[in-house]
């Protein structure tokens, strides 16, 4: 894969606020490796600026923010510690960005699913253009499994209902439904989306920095708190990963072979 087709995942500091922009545009800001790779840098850069006040992250190109991980990644994986050592790094990389020490508020337009609803539902706002289509269709899709810690985040937002309306029914959920479900903060006309946002980020500077500190760090501590060991859906990982309709679903899309699901 060539570095274009890599993508990469854009960084930069304007008037106190940290840009992130996953581009990969023709692939819908797919992540590859490199892309997460680089967020983590990303990510590492902003908890040692003293100058950055807030965060707010992003997709190039309008159409998706993040449209989860790059499918044929997964055609490398052989056993299941292939699969528990990639859930692992994905819950590094977003347990992360929930733990920058900065208020991060993610821009949505478009698709955001898979690995960009994890990465997403780990920022502290989301604001929404009304073409969001948020979801982790995974059950339509791949037959993989996400991580204990990636499905609380989703139950910790929507509940239980809609979290299995996402994960066993495998629905998208529009930009109306995941205001009402409290998924994200507003929704803004995607020409005014950007100001919007910049707007409510650098309103951050007229916040006491200890204060907002304070608050993100203890309602951590309470979420922590309530959350299943970081192991307790390795079996499961395993065994979705391993399955032959794993196999045959990221064939699928890599050699656009058809398949039927036969739940082993």
């Amino acid at each position: 894969m060539s570095d274009n087709q890599q993508g990469r995942v854009d960084y930069r500091v304007e008037d106190g606020i940290a840009w992130l922009t996953f581009d990969r545009v023709a692939s819908r800001n797919a992540m590859t490796w490199q892309m997460y790779d680089q967020l983590d840098a990303h990510c590492e850069a902003i908890e040692n600026d003293p100058e950055v006040v807030a965060v707010v992250m992003r997709g190039a190109g309008g159409e998706a923010f993040v449209a989860g991980t790059d499918i044929k990644q997964f055609a490398e994986f052989s056993s299941g510690e292939d699969a528990i050592a990639y859930e692992r790094r994905i819950d590094h990389l977003v347990g992360r960005v929930e733990r920058l020490p900065r208020p991060t508020l993610a821009l949505l337009e478009g698709f955001c699913v898979g690995g960009g609803a994890a990465i997403a539902l780990a920022c502290d706002f989301r604001y929404a253009t009304p073409s969001l289509q948020f979801g982790i269709p995974i059950a339509r899709t791949l037959g993989n499994c996400l991580s204990i810690t990636n499905i609380s985040r989703l139950v910790e937002h929507a509940g239980v209902a809609r979290a299995k309306q996402v994960l066993m029914a495998g629905e998208l959920i529009g930009a109306e439904d995941a205001h009402a479900a409290g998924l994200v903060a507003e929704i803004i006309d995607a020409e005014q989306i950007t100001a919007a946002v910049t707007e409510r980020a650098v309103a951050f500077k007229r916040r006491a920095p200890l204060t907002v500190l304070a608050a993100k760090q203890v309602i951590q501590r309470l979420l922590d708190e309530k959350r299943a060991a970081s192991d307790a859906s390795d079996d499961w990982i395993a065994a979705c990963y391993t399955s032959e309709d794993f196999k045959a679903a990221v064939n699928k899309f890599v050699n656009k072979t058809p398949f039927t699901w036969r739940g082993r």
